[in-house]
């Protein structure tokens, strides 16, 4: 299994829980500061791997009307002010080509969108940057479809790349996971994330947004954990009902401590344990 470093600690299935953690979108800096000051103070007590995420543009919303974000130079900024005042390392997503660069300037590491995750280009220009690379798994592909972007991240030259589940199309308006995929994504070597957020979506499910399931994310992100993988990825809001995009999949930000807290513990528990070759 790879690892990947990322300053003081190791990103691995076999490793400790890493943690994707932050807002879906950067409402306001006031905002983004209260989140990650959270993050900040519940991962240190807990003394969890945490990266801040945070989006300055969703470009794919449903709606003309939805709330997008600040913008790559606003957004980039706060996100370097997230970093700074925080010591902690920040993951964002990127759309086109010629964002790449700047971004991987802040971010030690870049996301490639799920419904991106194919173009070329875009995974191209990731590549060539400095910084990790994470591939969001296309909600319209397999499991093992996902060699295709290692092949072409790894041959562009860079093979520093995590993996990050998060649901298939099942019908409309409908995502589910299949836990066989974090197994499947596990024996390409790299480490897996899964992303429990957007897993919960009912995408179009509000007609002109996304719907959600928030009052699953505990019991599917130990689905998700329980597999041995190295990390979580959650966005979590100060008051989700208000959120500007995705808040019916967001985590109350007051529960952010006792729900990392089981999870922490079911990681170390699951990878306490013996694998067994059962073929």
């Amino acid at each position: 299994m790879k690892e990947i470093k990322l300053r003081n600690f190791l990103i691995g299935n076999n490793n400790p829980l890493t943690l994707m953690g932050g807002v879906n979108v950067l409402e306001s800096e006031e905002m983004v500061m209260t989140v990650a000051e959270k993050f900040k103070n519940v991962t240190d007590k807990l003394k969890i791997n945490w990266i801040f995420k945070g989006s300055y543009d969703k470009a794919n919303r449903s709606s003309i009307d939805s709330f997008r974000g600040p913008g790559i130079d606003e957004g980039l900024r706060i996100l370097e002010k997230v970093s700074t005042s925080f010591d902690c390392p920040v993951i964002t997503d990127f759309h086109e080509p010629n964002q790449a660069q700047p971004v991987s300037e802040v971010c030690e590491i870049i996301q490639v969108p799920a419904f991106l995750a194919r173009q070329t280009d875009l995974v191209v220009a990731a590549a060539k940057t400095d910084a990790i690379v994470q591939f969001k798994k296309p909600q319209f592909l397999t499991a093992p479809e996902m060699e295709n972007m290692i092949k072409k991240c790894s041959e562009a030259g860079n093979d520093k790349i995590t993996l990050c589940e998060r649901g298939n199309s099942f019908g409309y308006n409908n995502l589910i996971v299949d836990t066989l995929n974090f197994q499947i994504l596990k024996n390409f070597s790299y480490p897996v994330i899964f992303d429990v957020t957007h897993s919960l979506q009912l995408p179009g499910g509000l007609g002109n947004a996304a719907g959600g399931r928030r009052e699953y994310l505990l019991s599917l992100a130990k689905a998700g954990i329980s597999q041995g993988i190295a990390g979580l990825f959650l966005e979590a809001h100060p008051d989700p009902d208000q959120a500007k995009c995705d808040g019916p999949c967001a985590l109350n930000l007051d529960m952010l401590e006792p729900f990392l807290n089981q999870i922490k513990d079911l990681d170390e528990f699951v990878k306490n344990q013996k694998d067994l070759d059962i073929r």
